[in-house]
């Protein structure tokens, strides 16, 4: 997430990526839809509920979600990982590790220690002081840290420190490869057909929907974002970004477009089987719609901010400025307006349409608000 949407070179002032900044908000936007999505259909993990879903309301969250799910965090740490090179190289060790302890850290203690117990507490019938279940019934069902959305958050802390070991081991400034190519499309299916093999096996010991609860991480997606995070640092000194064919970017934007059906024609998930060989062909199918969405919806996603957003207005680079923040912040919006018009009867997907209109903004202006702190301009 702390994306500086910068690239330094030895020779060069950094350089702007403009359309890396508004992939940012757009990624950040498409949480925030995906989590209402959550409250409104039930298709997820999500702290609050409605549980009014039709079979219509159930399909389309689940596909909406299935989708987003399959590819948009691991591209929010592709972007991060990106940058990750080169603000190492100008920084040092010492001051890296300093600056994302400051920009990760903080918040990511923050938001669990104080923020969500004092939301939690304040939002739902909780019987005795505050005290006495925070110390005890808060930290047995919320976790120690990452709650809510910022598991995200700690696991980008956590490549973080790792990468900073691993140029401790390897100090040598990562240089630029000018004659870089983009990989050509044997590679990226291979990279894919691979990814779903490791997840599949990862996902024996670790399902998809457990988590280590004292760290609110869940192992089974741990393959596609060390994977994507480690691309992301491969990308910086080859400017993956930039040298993306057009011809390459194309041909994943179909299959993007054909796997994103795919769902909706032959359903979700992995079925109950008695036969265990059924069961392990549909789970490594399964793992490798993911890991193929993941890859070409990444590849599209990129091309497409690249190609038709490469520039940024007003709108846009204020946007930018508060996206991190609207991140950290969403979870206890979202889900307290959902609370009030929790008895407002309207059909599920009309009402996380506008749940989306009218929460989206808001969450980014209250984000400039809270910027506007003393004090809060280092972390946010």
């Amino acid at each position: 997430m702390a994306v500086t949407g910068s690239i330094v070179t030895r020779e060069a002032k950094p350089e702007r990526l403009l359309f890396i900044d508004n992939i940012r908000i757009f990624l950040t936007v498409l949480v925030i839809l995906h989590h209402l999505m959550v409250i409104y259909s039930g298709s997820g993990l999500w702290i609050y509920n409605e549980n009014r879903q039709d079979d219509t309301t159930a399909a389309i969250g689940e596909w909406f979600c299935s989708v987003n799910q399959s590819y948009f965090m691991g591209l929010f740490l592709f972007i991060s990982a990106y940058f990750v090179p080169s603000a190492y190289d100008r920084k040092g060790a010492g001051r890296f590790l300093k600056d994302r302890l400051i920009r990760l850290a903080i918040p990511l203690a923050a938001y669990a220690w104080i923020i969500r117990p004092l939301w939690v507490f304040n939002s739902w019938p909780i019987l005795g002081p505050f005290w006495s279940w925070y110390t005890g019934d808060y930290f047995k069902h919320f976790g120690y840290i990452g709650g809510g959305p910022l598991w995200f958050i700690e696991v980008l802390l956590i490549l973080a420190c790792f990468y900073a070991l691993y140029r401790v081991i390897e100090p040598r400034p990562v240089e630029r490869i000018p004659d870089a190519r983009f990989p050509n499309n044997r590679a990226i299916v291979l990279f894919a057909f691979l990814l779903g093999i490791v997840t599949f096996i990862v996902r024996l010991w670790f399902p998809q929907d457990t988590a280590i609860s004292e760290l609110n991480l869940q192992l089974g997606n741990f393959p596609q974002y060390i994977a994507l995070f480690i691309l992301g640092l491969m990308a910086c000194p080859r400017n993956w970004f930039s040298i993306l064919p057009d011809k390459t970017a194309r041909r994943w934007m179909i299959v993007a477009l054909m796997l994103s059906v795919l769902p909706l024609l032959v359903g979700f998930g992995v079925s109950q089987q008695a036969d265990p060989i059924v069961k392990v062909v549909e789970g490594l199918v399964s793992n490798w719609w993911e890991s193929f969405m993941c890859v070409a919806m990444c590849i599209s996603v990129v091309y497409i901010f690249r190609r038709y957003f490469n520039q940024e207005g007003q709108v846009a680079s204020w946007s930018s400025r508060n996206a991190y923040t609207a991140y950290l912040i969403h979870e206890p919006i979202i889900t307290s307006i959902a609370l009030v018009v929790a008895d407002v009867a309207l059909y599920p997907l009309l009402k996380f349409a506008l749940m989306g209109l009218v929460t989206v903004p808001l969450i980014f202006l209250l984000s400039a608000l809270v910027r506007k702190v003393p004090l809060t301009d280092r972390v946010l």
